[in-house]
């Protein structure tokens, strides 16, 4: 029975290997072909990106249905990590799978609010609603408002995978160096962006980039050593 659960184990941690894979591929290849210029999340210059808005009404909407699709896939990949790790730590797992949630409904908002700049853009009503100062205005609003949900959703994240990441550590069912990094990683990633709302010396794009990076390592190794070896032996 126990070497079925492992087993078992083992197939649902390449699952959630693939699935986290292509969560991270699909939202890089949506940024680079769909997000240039109308990414508030690229760009510091709203007034730019509420502009570039007014004529993207296609890759907006694009942009929109991709986040769903995240949102989807994202949500597989964290009930599959806490049905991995419940048993080294159910209060911490259920903890995380419940912060990984709200902040993937939060960054869900941030599709909701591309499917409204779209909306601007396209429906005639607010050629006669509204002058283009004013929608240049309600998609600067739409903007902010997308910043502000991933902003918060990334914070919310990177917390819960911080835990996830510690129970992963602790049970010792990936390569040690990549939970450790992990961890690190989402530490460094949730306190930053928290801390430099309020030092913002700390917003500096070399900060940005560190934070980024150090992210990207950690979710791509171990999305790919889960994918490719699933859980090894350890204690659970």
């Amino acid at each position: 029975m126990h070497d079925f659960d492992e087993i078992e184990s083992v197939s649902l941690a390449r699952r959630v290997g693939f699935a986290w894979l292509a969560t991270l591929l699909v939202g890089i290849v949506a940024t680079l072909l769909l997000g240039q210029g109308i990414d508030i999340n690229l760009s510091a210059d709203v007034q730019a990106v509420a502009v570039a808005m007014l004529e993207a009404e296609t890759r907006l909407r694009a942009l929109a249905y991709v986040g769903l699709l995240i949102f989807a896939l994202d949500l597989l990949v964290s009930v599959g990590l806490f049905l991995l790790l419940k048993s080294t730590g159910p209060l911490l797992a259920a903890w995380s799978l419940a912060a990984r949630i709200m902040a993937g409904l939060l960054s869900a908002l941030g599709a909701v609010f591309l499917m409204n700049s779209a909306e601007i853009a396209s429906r005639p009503a607010y050629t006669v609603l509204a002058n283009n100062a004013d929608r240049l205005l309600l998609n600067g609003l739409q903007a902010t408002s997308n910043y502000t949900s991933f902003h918060l959703s990334i914070v919310l994240s990177s917390a819960a995978m911080a835990g996830f990441f510690w129970l992963f550590l602790k049970s010792d069912r990936i390569p040690k160096l990549i939970a450790a990094w992990g961890l690190f990683a989402s530490i460094f990633v949730a306190s930053t962006i928290v801390l430099r709302d309020f030092i913002p010396a700390l917003g500096h794009m070399t900060v940005t980039l560190a934070f980024m990076l150090s992210n990207l390592i950690a979710l791509f190794s171990t999305s790919i050593y889960l994918a490719a070896k699933g859980l090894r032996a350890g204690s659970r």
